[in-house]
C-alpha cells in the first residue's frame, strides 16, 4: 500500500535543510544572506533532538569563518563523516581553495547554495548564478534546482550521488526567488530516501577515512613529473557521474511522480525554436511554452539539472530534432568573455557533435537576465522568443532593462497574466519590523496547510534596517503555481502605512472589482479627503471595494506598540473569506503561540487581541464622481524644485520603488559604483508615528538629546539676531546659556520631524525636571518642516566659534556627517558613529566592513555621509567585503601616507635646491614638515601653502598643487560590528592593530550578527540564545579588548555611551590623538536583543548594563604607560551585581531560554554571570596596578 503523502508550507532554505540534515552527520556553517536559515533550521532541529537517516542528530559547528568552515567541511569528511555547508556569493569564493581539495581527494561533500550576486561595482544581497558560476572550475558536480519543490526532490540526489560517485556536490538554486520563496510542496519521506544509499559505497568512504589503526598519508606535495598525470587519473569519475545522477534521478521520480533527468525538455515535440536554461526561470518559460503553443507556435524549453560535469549526451537526447534555433540564457556576467557560462558550454556541445550535420546544427545565441534577482516575467520571455524569431537574432542580449548606452536589451513588452484560472493573488505593503511579513508567511501557511491550495508567497524588501519598505507578494489556488516572479495583477492590496499611497504605486495593477484594504488613522470622511486623486480615480474606475481600518490606535490600545501585523492578517482574512473567518482565526491564534511563545504569556495574549480586533474594518463607499477626475491613473516620482540631476532621475525613483524602470543612461558617470555623498538628506521618509515636540520651558540646553539621536533627526540651532528675525513665525527659541562665545543668541532644539524614526530615545534620556520632549503624533508636528528647512538652509552651524572638543554639550554645534541612515529606530550603533563624525568628520576616511554599519551606512541611493556645509568636505567612505575591512583600511592609510610622503619630499628638495620660492613658502614648508602629523596644524599651515604656491611657477609648486588634498593629515578610521572583528575578520584586525599603523578601529558590539538577522558570534556571551545558538551559547564571550592590550601599543577601550557620555567622548578623542592604532569596543543594544523595554530606551539600557556589572567601561593608553604611569583605567564603578539577573532577563535572547531549555538556563545564566565577575576583577586588579 503505498505511503499517504505528506505536504509542508516552507520555503527553498527549508526544503533544503530538510534534505541535508537527513544525509548528514555533520555541518559546518558561518552565516550569510540568503543562506544563513539553513543552517539555522538544522541548527534548531539538532537543538531539539531530530534524528537524521542514521538514528542521530547532526553535530553543527560555527566557524568564524565560510574559509573555516570549508576547512572544517575538509577535515569532517576526511575523519569519516558525511559532511554539509551552506553559504552562498562571497562567502563560496572563500570556500573555493578547500573545494579543490575536496574535489581532488574525491570527498563526499555537499553544499547547498542560496546562488546570490558577487560584489563588483556594489554589493548585492540578492539572487543570480555569479557565485556558483565562479565556482565550477574547482571539480564538484552542480545540479541545480528551478523551484522549491525541486529543491526537495532533487536535493537528495547530490547527496546520493556524492556517496556513491567518490564526487563532492554543490546543490544551488536561486538566491531570495527561490531561497526564500515560501510554496505548499510535497515532503520527502526520510525512510524511502535512507533506501537509495549505496551502503558498499558509504562503507568504502568510512574505510578510507584518516585513522591512526589503518594509518596513510594525504594531502602531499606532488612536483613536476606526476601531479599531471594524477589529476587526468581521476577523469572517470566524472565520466560515471552523468549516469549515477540520471539513475537516481529516475529513483526520484519513481518516488514522487515527477519526472527528473540530467536535462528536462518540455514543449512540442516538433519544437523549432527552443530555451535553454537553469533555476527559477525555467518555471516561467514552461507558462509562456504553454501560451506560444496554444496559438500554435512550436517552442519549448530545456532545464539544466545536472550543469558539471556537462553532459552533451544527456543534452543532445532531450533536444527535439526539428529544433533550427537555440536560445541560452544565464544568470550572470562574465565580463571580458565570448559569451556567459551555459551559452558557451551549449555552443561547445553542439560545436563537437559528430551526430549532427554541420548544415543541420541549429544557430545558438546567448541572453543574459535577471542579475541580482531582478524580476523575470513572462512578458521578458515572449521577447525572448521573438527575438529567436527574427531574420536576424539579436546575441549576447539582456532582458528586463533597457540599454541605451550599449544597445544589448530586447523590447520591454506589455505585461501579461497567463496564471492558471481563479488564482488568487495579494500584495501587502508593510514596514521593516513592523510584522507584515512575518505575518504573512503565517498567512499563507495556514491556507497552504487548512485547505488543498496551493499557495506561493515572496517578499520584496528594501536595504534599510527596520523601518524599510517591504512588499509581500501572495498566490494561492486550485493548481500548482509556477510564477517565480512578483505579483504584477492583484485581486487585493492591503496597504499597512498610511503615507504610502502618496511614495509608491501601491495600486498598480490591482483587478476590475479588486479589493483594497487601508490602515488608516482617520475617519472614513477624513481618508477620502487624504487620498491622492490618482487613487480615487483608479478606484473608481476599476470598481475597486475599499475598506480601512485603524490598526496603528487598535496597537496602541492593545499594547503592541506599532506592531500591527496580526490586526491586518486578520483583516485580510475577514474581507478576503479564502477560509472560514472563524477558522482563519483559529489558526492565527496557534500561530501566535508558535512565534511569539517565548516572549512570554504577555505577548501571546496581546496578540490574541489583535485577532479578535482585526475585524473592526470599515467599508468606504467610492464616490462615482471620482472617475472623471481631472487626472491620470499614473503614479508620478515627485521630483522637488531644486533638487541636484542625481537626485532628480536617480535617487528619487529608486526610493519609489521605480528603479527598475530606469535606463542603463540613468548610471552613466557612476559606473564603478561611486554614488554623491549625502542623499539621504532628500528622502524625508516620515515612517515614525510619534516624534518629540519641544519645550522650550522645561529645556535645560544639556544636547543630550541630539547626542543620543540614532538618525541625527533632532539637533541644536543657535540663531544670530538676523537669523532669528528672518524665521519662520512658530520658531520659538530661547536664549543661549552656554558657552560663553555664543551669548546673546537664540537657542532652539529642532526636530526633522519626516527624518525621526519615532524611537523616543531623546526623550528617554532628556534629565530635565520635567521632560523638555514629549512624543507626539506625527501629523500635530507638521509645522516643524518649514522650521528644520530654515535652520538647516539659513542658519549657520556655530562650532567654529567655539571648541567643540570641549566637552559633550559642544560637539553637538557642529554639523554631523553621518544623517538619516537606514539603520533601525533606536539602534545603538549609530549614535557612536555620528559623534565621531562630528568631531573630525571633515578629515575622516572610512572603511567599512559589510554589515549593519555598511547597510545603513551605504545603501544606494541614500548615502548617510555628508558635506559639511561650511568646506565642503566630509568623510570618505567606502566599504570592501566582510572578511577583508582591517586591511582595506590599512591600505588607504598606507597609500595616503606615501603620498604624504611624496609631499615631503617634494618640500625637502625645494627647500634644498629652488630659486623660485619664496623664504616665507619655504618656512612654510619646514613647518609643514615638523607638523604633518597633526591634523589642525597640517591643515592650517597647508591652507597658507596653497595660495603661494599656486603663484610660485616653479615645478616643485605645481607639484605640491596638484596634491593639496594631501596636504591636511586624514582621519582614518575602521567601522564594523562584533561578527567582523571578533571572527571572520579578526586575523586582518590582529595584523592591523599589530602594524603599529595609525588607525582608528571602532567595533561596534551587539553580540550577534545583526546583519544576516541574529546568529551567535564570539561576541556572544555564554547563555544567549542566538540563531546557531538554539540552546544558549556555551561557552564565554572573546575579551577582544584584552587581546589587543596585550600588544602592549594599542589604544584601546571599551564604552557604552548610555552609561557615560563624558567616557566615549573623551575616549574617542585621545584615540584620534594617539599615534599608533586604537580600537574602541561600543556596547550597541539590537533589535535583536528583544529588549521588553523597547528600542525607544536603547541608551538606558546600556547605562544598566554597566550598572549591574553586564557591561564593563575601561580604556588603555599607551601614552600613559610610556610615561610611567598605569595606562589601564577602570572608568565604570563597581557594579550592583544583584541586578544583574534583572538585566538578562529584560531580553529575549536569555529570557526565551527559561521556556525552552530551562534547566540549562539556570546553569548557563549562572556562567554568564560569573565570567562577568571575572572580567571585572581582571580589569580591576589592572587599574590598581
Amino acid at each position: 500500500m503505498a505511503k499517504e503523502k505528506k505536504f509542508m508550507t516552507c520555503d527553498g532554505n527549508q526544503a533544503a535543510a530538510h534534505i541535508a540534515y537527513m544525509f548528514s552527520e555533520v555541518a559546518a556553517i558561518y552565516p550569510i544572506t540568503p543562506s544563513s536559515t539553513m543552517a539555522e533550521y538544522v541548527d534548531e532541529w539538532a537543538a531539539f533532538g531530530r534524528k537524521n537517516i542514521f538514528g542521530e542528530t547532526v553535530k553543527v559547528v560555527e566557524m568564524q569563518s565560510e574559509a573555516g568552515a570549508a576547512g572544517a567541511v575538509h577535515g569532517s569528511l576526511q575523519a569519516g563523516a558525511l559532511t554539509t555547508t551552506f553559504t552562498a556569493s562571497q562567502g563560496l569564493l572563500l570556500m573555493i581553495p578547500n573545494m579543490y581539495k575536496m574535489a581532488g581527494e574525491l570527498l563526499p561533500g555537499v553544499f547547498h547554495v542560496s546562488a546570490r550576486a558577487l560584489a563588483a561595482q556594489a554589493l548585492s544581497i540578492f539572487g543570480d548564478h555569479a557565485d556558483v558560476m565562479s565556482a565550477r572550475q574547482t571539480g564538484f558536480a552542480m545540479l541545480s534546482t528551478a523551484s522549491v519543490q525541486e529543491v526537495m526532490d532533487l536535493a537528495p540526489v547530490a547527496h546520493l550521488a556524492a556517496i556513491k560517485g567518490r564526487v563532492p556536490f554543490l546543490h544551488f538554486f536561486d538566491g531570495f526567488r527561490t531561497s526564500h520563496e515560501i510554496q505548499k510542496i510535497e515532503a520527502a519521506d526520510q525512510d524511502e530516501l535512507a533506501k537509495l544509499i549505496d551502503q558498499d559505497a558509504l562503507k568504502a568512504y568510512r574505510d578510507n577515512a584518516l585513522n591512526p589503526e589503518h594509518p596513510v598519508t594525504r594531502g602531499t606535495a606532488q612536483n613536476s613529473d606526476v601531479y599531471f598525470q594524477t589529476r587526468e587519473g581521476q577523469n572517470k569519475y566524472y565520466e560515471a557521474i552523468p549516469d549515477i545522477v540520471a539513475d537516481y534521478m529516475k529513483q526520484i521520480s519513481a518516488l514522487c511522480g515527477r519526472e527528473y533527468a540530467p536535462f528536462v525538455y518540455y514543449g512540442a515535440k516538433d519544437a523549432k525554436n527552443i530555451i535553454v536554461a537553469m533555476g527559477s526561470v525555467t518555471e516561467t518559460i514552461k507558462t509562456v511554452v504553454d501560451h506560444l503553443n496554444a496559438k500554435g507556435e512550436k517552442t519549448g524549453v530545456v532545464t539544466v539539472h545536472l550543469y558539471r560535469p556537462f553532459s552533451v549526451k544527456y543534452l543532445g537526447a532531450v533536444i527535439p530534432e526539428t529544433v533550427e534555433r537555440i536560445c541560452v540564457l544565464d544568470r550572470t556576467k562574465e565580463p571580458g568573455a565570448n559569451g556567459d557560462p551555459l551559452y558557451m558550454d551549449v555552443v561547445e556541445a553542439f560545436a563537437t557533435c559528430k551526430d549532427i550535420p554541420a548544415d543541420r546544427k541549429p544557430m545558438i545565441i546567448g541572453g543574459r537576465y535577471g542579475l541580482s534577482s531582478k524580476d523575470t516575467t513572462p512578458a521578458h520571455i515572449i521577447s525572448v522568443f521573438n527575438n529567436l524569431k527574427a531574420e536576424d537574432p539579436m546575441n549576447q542580449f539582456t532582458i528586463g532593462i533597457v540599454d541605451d548606452v550599449t544597445f544589448k536589451s530586447l523590447p520591454i513588452l506589455p505585461e501579461i497574466s497567463i496564471l492558471p484560472k481563479g488564482t488568487f493573488e495579494a500584495r501587502f505593503y508593510g514596514l521593516g519590523a513592523d510584522g507584515t511579513v512575518g505575518a504573512n508567511k503565517n498567512s499563507i501557511k495556514i491556507i497552504g496547510d487548512n485547505t488543498d491550495k496551493y499557495s506561493q508567497a515572496y517578499f520584496d524588501y528594501d536595504s534599510k534596517k527596520s523601518g524599510g519598505y517591504t512588499c509581500s507578494h501572495l498566490r494561492f489556488g486550485d493548481q500548482p503555481l509556477p510564477a517565480p516572479y512578483l505579483v504584477g495583477t492583484p485581486d487585493f492590496v492591503a496597504v499597512h502605512v498610511p503615507s504610502y499611497l502618496r511614495k509608491y504605486d501601491c495600486l498598480r495593477g490591482l483587478k476590475e472589482n479588486g479589493t483594497f484594504l487601508y490602515n488608516s488613522p482617520w475617519s472614513v470622511e477624513e481618508t477620502k479627503k487624504r487620498l491622492p486623486d490618482f487613487v480615487k480615480k483608479y478606484l473608481a474606475e476599476k470598481h475597486i471595494t475599499m475598506y480601512i481600518i485603524d490598526a496603528t490606535k487598535i496597537a496602541a490600545e492593545i499594547g503592541l506598540g506599532n506592531r500591527t501585523n496580526t490586526i491586518l492578517q486578520s483583516a485580510f482574512f475577514k474581507i478576503s473569506e479564502v477560509i472560514p473567518y472563524e477558522l482563519a482565526v483559529e489558526q492565527m491564534k496557534k500561530f501566535i503561540v508558535k512565534s511569539y511563545g517565548r516572549k512570554g504569556e504577555d505577548v501571546v495574549n496581546k496578540n490574541y487581541a489583535a485577532v479578535d480586533r482585526g475585524g473592526e474594518i470599515v467599508k468606504v463607499e467610492i464616490p462615482a464622481e471620482w472617475a472623471t477626475l481631472p487626472c491620470t491613473t499614473d503614479f508620478k516620482v515627485e521630483v522637488k524644485e531644486n533638487d541636484p540631476e542625481f537626485i532628480a532621475k536617480v535617487m528619487r525613483p529608486m526610493v519609489a520603488q521605480c528603479g527598475n524602470d530606469l535606463p542603463v543612461s540613468a548610471f552613466k558617470g557612476y559606473e564603478d559604483g561611486t554614488f554623491p555623498a549625502g542623499t539621504t538628506a532628500y528622502e524625508k521618509r516620515g515612517v515614525a508615528t510619534l516624534v518629540p515636540e519641544w519645550n522650550s520651558a522645561n529645556c535645560i540646553q544639556c544636547n543630550q538629546c541630539s547626542l543620543v539621536c540614532p538618525h541625527a533627526a533632532i539637533r541644536p540651532v543657535v540663531m544670530t539676531a538676523e537669523e532669528k528675525q528672518n524665521a519662520p513665525a512658530g520658531m520659538t527659541s530661547i536664549e543661549i546659556k552656554a558657552p560663553k562665545e555664543l551669548a546673546g543668541m537664540q537657542f532652539r532644539m529642532q526636530v526633522s520631524v519626516l527624518d525621526c524614526t519615532g524611537c523616543g530615545n531623546c526623550a528617554d534620556v532628556c534629565p530635565a525636571k520635567e521632560k523638555a520632549l514629549v512624543m507626539k503624533p506625527l501629523e500635530s508636528q507638521m509645522a516643524e518642516v518649514e522650521n528644520w528647512d530654515y535652520a538647516q538652509s539659513k542658519v549657520t552651524y556655530k562650532d567654529n566659534l567655539i571648541d567643540k572638543t570641549a566637552n559633550v554639550k559642544n560637539s553637538q554645534f557642529a554639523q554631523p556627517l553621518f544623517e538619516f541612515s537606514g539603520a533601525c529606530a533606536g539602534c545603538g550603533e549609530t549614535p557612536y558613529i555620528k559623534c565621531i563624525t562630528q568631531l573630525f568628520g571633515e578629515q575622516m576616511m572610512v572603511a567599512n566592513a559589510t554589515g549593519c554599519s555598511s547597510i545603513y551606512g551605504g545603501s544606494a541611493p541614500a548615502t548617510p555621509y555628508c558635506k559639511n556645509y561650511r568646506s565642503g568636505f566630509g568623510p570618505a567612505w567606502a566599504n570592501s567585503l566582510f572578511e577583508d575591512n582591517a586591511e582595506f583600511g590599512l591600505g588607504m592609510v598606507t597609500a595616503t601616507r606615501k603620498m604624504r610622503d611624496r609631499l615631503e619630499r617634494i618640500m625637502r628638495e625645494a627647500i634644498a635646491e629652488c630659486n623660485c620660492c619664496s623664504a616665507e613658502l619655504k618656512a612654510l614648508f619646514q613647518q609643514w614638515i615638523d607638523n604633518r602629523e597633526n591634523t589642525l596644524e597640517s591643515k592650517r599651515i597647508g591652507d597658507q601653502i596653497i595660495p603661494l604656491a599656486e603663484k610660485c611657477d616653479c615645478n616643485y609648486c605645481k607639484q605640491i598643487v596638484a596634491m593639496k588634498h594631501h596636504l591636511a593629515k586624514k582621519s582614518q578610521w575602521i567601522f564594523g560590528g562584533d561578527g567582523w572583528a571578533y571572527d571572520i575578520g579578526f586575523g586582518g584586525l590582529d595584523h592591523v592593530l599589530a602594524s603599529g599603523e595609525n588607525v582608528n578601529v571602532v567595533v561596534v558590539d551587539t553580540e550577534v550578527y545583526s546583519n544576516t538577522g541574529g546568529q551567535s558570534s564570539k561576541s556572544t556571551p555564554a547563555g544567549a540564545v542566538a540563531k546557531f545558538a538554539t540552546s544558549g551559547k556555551k561557552i564565554r564571550k572573546k575579551d577582544l579588548g584584552m587581546i589587543a592590550k596585550s600588544y602592549g601599543y594599542v589604544y584601546v577601550a571599551q564604552v557604552a555611551m548610555g552609561a557615560s557620555q563624558a567616557q566615549y567622548f573623551k575616549v574617542i578623542k585621545e584615540a584620534e590623538a594617539y599615534d599608533g592604532p586604537s580600537l574602541i569596543i561600543c556596547y550597541a543594544p539590537c533589535i535583536n536583543h528583544g529588549i521588553k523595554t523597547g528600542m525607544g530606551r536603547t541608551q538606558n539600557e546600556e547605562k544598566i548594563a554597566v550598572d549591574c556589572g553586564y557591561w564593563h567601561l575601561w580604556h588603555f593608553n599607551p601614552a600613559e604607560e610610556e610615561a610611567g604611569q598605569n595606562g589601564f583605567h577602570l572608568d565604570s564603578k563597581e557594579p550592583d551585581w544583584s541586578k544583574f539577573r534583572e538585566f538578562i532577563m529584560g531580553e529575549v535572547r536569555y529570557n526565551s531560554l527559561m521556556k525552552t531549555f530551562p534547566e540549562e538556563a539556570e546553569q548557563l545564566f549562572e556562567a554568564t554571570e560569573r565570567n562577568a565577575k571575572l572580567r571585572y576583577e581582571g580589569y580591576k586588579k589592572l587599574s590598581e596596578m
